[in-house]
């Protein structure tokens, strides 16, 4: 058994090395269809990461007009906590307000001379609130807006606008991942038609050595065996190459990421899942290269 698996890859390797621009062709396709297989991946967790990021960040933020009192807000938060699906509620006086909102745009002069030369503060007392799930804030707006001895003081109600934000966000990356899914499908309806190409050659190539095995009665196994290998050794070489393409490319854009979404670092998580990332791409591009071959055996050499 050891000496026909060593025999197979002997031939397989040979079938590798003798069609070498084929067999660079046919690795490339791989390389680009695994490579686009992976951002897949990646492209999936950022954004799963991302939108929870953001519903984390979600909020209700309730703004009162300027005339109503601290006592009756702190009333209203009261009540609003009372509601089993929150979890907190934050009460902001327009000091605080004030106070946030200069700390965040201290290094804008334009802003800062302007809130200079106001009389007065601007800014008006709000209410924050925390959903315990955040499926649930449709639930405590709708609370909200049911209680119609609260309406003449709030002045807006800022959940709707939020809610409309992560629905973008969500459709953009719903069509961006399907893009992706039907770019990786045609790059690998790609790679199994060179790879089957370049096995098909290889076949053809090694006619007169078929016709002298099968004359001397070798087995199937070891006919079919040297071009399996050689497409196992393709989708080997194209998962590699993929998957340490793909590490400075994801060195280069995480700071960019990291500095847009605080919470996402795409190193941090590539490194710390390379090998099972790296298993995928062996898997998946093990799929392409047997079946191609597998196909172009089963057409040419009727076994």
């Amino acid at each position: 058994m050891a000496t026909i698996l060593a025999r197979i890859i002997k031939y397989g390797w040979q079938n590798f090395s003798r069609n070498k621009w084929l067999s660079v062709a046919t690795i490339s396709i791989l390389v680009l269809t695994l490579f686009v297989f992976q951002w897949l991946i990646l492209f999936r967790v950022v954004s799963e990461m991302g939108i929870e990021s953001l519903k984390d960040k979600i909020d209700i933020s309730i703004y009162f007009k300027e005339e109503v009192d601290e006592a009756k807000i702190l009333a209203i938060k009261k009540t609003i906590e009372s509601n089993s699906e929150v979890k907190q509620v934050e009460y902001i006086s327009p000091d605080k307000a004030l106070e946030t909102f200069k700390e965040r745009h201290s290094n804008d002069p334009t802003i800062n001379k302007a809130l200079a030369e106001l009389e007065k503060n601007p800014l008006s007392a709000s209410l924050n609130i925390k959903a315990n799930d955040p499926a649930k804030y449709p639930v405590i707006a709708t609370y909200i807006e049911s209680q119609t001895n609260w309406q003449p003081m709030i002045e807006k109600l800022n959940y709707r606008q939020n809610k409309t934000v992560i629905e973008r966000l969500a459709r953009v990356v719903d069509v961006t991942e399907k893009i992706g899914f039907v770019l990786t499908i045609f790059l690998a309806l790609a790679a199994i038609l060179v790879t089957f190409n370049t096995i098909s050659l290889a076949i053809y190539a090694s006619r007169e050595e078929i016709g002298i095995m099968r004359l001397v009665g070798a087995a199937n196994r070891f006919i079919v065996g040297p071009f399996v290998f050689t497409g196992i050794l393709y989708s080997l070489i194209a998962a590699f190459a993929a998957t340490f393409l793909s590490w400075p490319l994801v060195s280069f854009v995480s700071p960019y990421l990291n500095s847009f979404l605080l919470d996402i670092n795409l190193y941090t998580y590539f490194m710390s899942n390379f090998f099972s990332l790296l298993g995928f791409q062996i898997l998946f591009g093990l799929v392409l290269g047997v079946v191609s071959s597998v196909i172009a055996i089963s057409k040419y050499l009727k076994i």
